[in-house]
């Protein structure tokens, strides 16, 4: 309890002196803000430097300094102490380090907030290294987690504005997220799904799992002997280590479904045959046949500068409901495609056009599921990573005179279509039980046919109507307390205040004084009285 108590206490000083910042820094420096947010969460620690990792992929949310700023965000701290490693490791593997392994090196080769890394080789003679999350780490999460839900339920109240940002189901959301980071089950399992992807494709492969070794807190994998991307950056063999990446992701997401969704410099390698090697499985994407057949169509569509496909993609999608205002997105998405037809067609962005795209028509409060914001920002630095290769690649362009391959890939994956005899056999045999349904709900409404109505464009009506509601509420019990309190005062009934007044009708003023400056505020920010 006490820990619980110091730790809120942290966090809570933390947050003020942020506010402190953010008040200050605003308007003087306001290029600073990202920078200061960033440190703020480091010294915060495991939890809340994840939690900013997370925050980055939210582009719905958070302007792109901050974004830049959190996606930079690292956790290199002291490693823990050697005997507690292997302590761990023999816990998670039911017997001792030298019976698991030929030799196991104590000095780590890299310490993070997480977890630590120990080069290790087998009886077998493969190299491999052993990843062991922290000791404690998973109740520190948890602990944290519910601190930051008590927090964002008192911020919500304190300033109700909040609430169209939905920051509990965001808290969820980034503590599923995080939850899954830390976990190296999760990690093992995203490892055996892409290698199916990536050991089918010439160019590319990724470490595997060293089965069966892979618990919650320990990850035994194969040890790469790459070198980082960015070392080849500007050599003569980067243009074709670009077109493999190409190749690679257009696999990934038009032929697989599922990607790596976290491709920056860092966690790409090559060797010195040219291959590419992808790391850190911690966080993979996955697309469905139909919404990969829909994000084909709007590359397909952008390249042809078709507004109305486009549409018709991001419908499919699910950035917009199916009845969308078609007219006015259409002639939005054209100003898109015209702005974006103007530059260098080295200078084309899919990823912006697809991001643009999506927050056509959408406000304060636009978000997006997860995985499309995963696949938005995998696109982005794939985008990135493929311009520091090779800066003169036209990406539209050779994605176009692709586009007959990748829809072919497309349609590829796609299940089998049933036989149109078959789908029609299918319904002729549902029909007497659709018959037998309809003539029970006749019987039952006095042989009237039963039918749902449903309503669109209603939710604003049913919102504004809740708030009503809850101010006649409040209204009701803060005039139950004005009524109390004066009872109280008028029979000097209970303990008095200097003689005079009685505390529980001081209470009852003071609660009625607060509702009432709440309904007063709330009133004033919907501008209507």
């Amino acid at each position: 309890m006490a820990g619980t108590v110091r730790r809120g206490g942290q966090i809570a000083w933390a947050g003020l002196k942020l506010g402190a910042a953010v008040l200050r820094l605003r308007r003087r420096a306001p290029e600073r803000l990202p920078a200061y947010v960033s440190a703020t969460l480091v010294g915060l620690g495991t939890t809340f430097v994840k939690l900013g990792q997370g925050l980055s992929l939210r582009w719905d949310l958070l302007p792109v300094p901050y974004r830049e700023a959190l996606a930079r965000l690292h956790s290199d701290v002291p490693a823990f102490p050697a005997d507690q490693a292997r302590r761990m490791v023999e816990q998670a593997f039911g017997a001792p380090v030298e019976e698991l392994f030929a030799s196991f090196d104590d000095k780590p080769l890299a310490a993070a907030s997480v977890a630590q890394i120990h080069p290790a080789r087998m009886h077998d003679g493969r190299d491999v290294v052993v990843k062991i999350t922290r000791p404690g780490i998973h109740a520190q999460v948890q602990a944290d987690l519910r601190l930051l839900r008590r927090t964002m339920r008192v911020a919500q109240w304190i300033w109700p504005p909040l609430k169209r940002h939905r920051p509990l189901e965001l808290v969820d959301e980034l503590g599923a997220f995080l939850r899954d980071e830390i976990d190296m089950r999760h990690e093992a399992q995203n490892m055996r799904r892409m290698a199916k992807v990536l050991d089918a494709l010439p160019g590319i492969t990724q470490p595997h799992v060293v089965e069966p070794y892979a618990t919650r807190d320990v990850l035994v994998q194969d040890r790469s002997h790459g070198i980082r991307l960015d070392a080849a950056y500007g050599t003569a063999a980067a243009p074709a280590m670009a077109s493999a990446l190409l190749d690679a992701y257009v696999h990934q997401l038009f032929g697989a479904g599922v990607f790596h969704a976290d491709p920056h410099p860092g966690n790409l390698f090559f060797f010195d045959d040219g291959r590419l090697c992808l790391h850190d499985f911690g966080s993979i994407g996955v697309l469905d046949p139909a919404s990969r057949l829909a994000l084909g169509g709007m590359v397909e569509a952008i390249a042809a500068d078709d507004a109305e496909g486009v549409l018709d993609a991001a419908i499919a999608l699910g950035f917009f409901p199916p009845q969308v205002e078609r007219r006015s997105h259409v002639r939005e998405i054209h100003l898109i495609l015209a702005e974006m037809a103007s530059r260098p067609l080295a200078e084309w962005s899919i990823a912006e056009a697809i991001w643009r795209v999506a927050r056509i028509g959408q406000g304060a409060g636009f978000r997006l599921p997860a995985h499309l914001l995963a696949l938005i920002r995998t696109l982005f630095l794939v985008e990135n990573t493929l311009r520091a290769l090779d800066p003169d690649m036209d990406l539209l362009g050779t994605l176009s005179a692709q586009a007959a391959d990748v829809m072919a890939i497309v349609d590829a994956s796609r299940p089998a279509r049933r036989p149109l005899a078959m789908r029609l056999a299918r319904t002729a045999r549902q029909l007497p039980q659709i018959a037998t349904d309809l003539l029970r709900q006749a019987q039952l409404s006095d042989g009237r046919p039963a039918f749902s109505v449903h309503h669109h464009g209603l939710a604003p009506t049913h919102e504004a109507l809740a708030r009503t509601g809850n101010r006649l509420a409040l209204a009701l019990v803060t005039l139950g307390l004005y009524v109390s309190g004066s009872l109280l005062a008028l029979h000097s009934t209970g303990p008095l205040l200097a003689g005079h007044l009685p505390w529980l009708s001081v209470i009852a003023f003071a609660g009625a004084a607060l509702l009432s400056l709440r309904l007063v505020v709330a009133i004033g920010r919907s501008g209507h009285l």
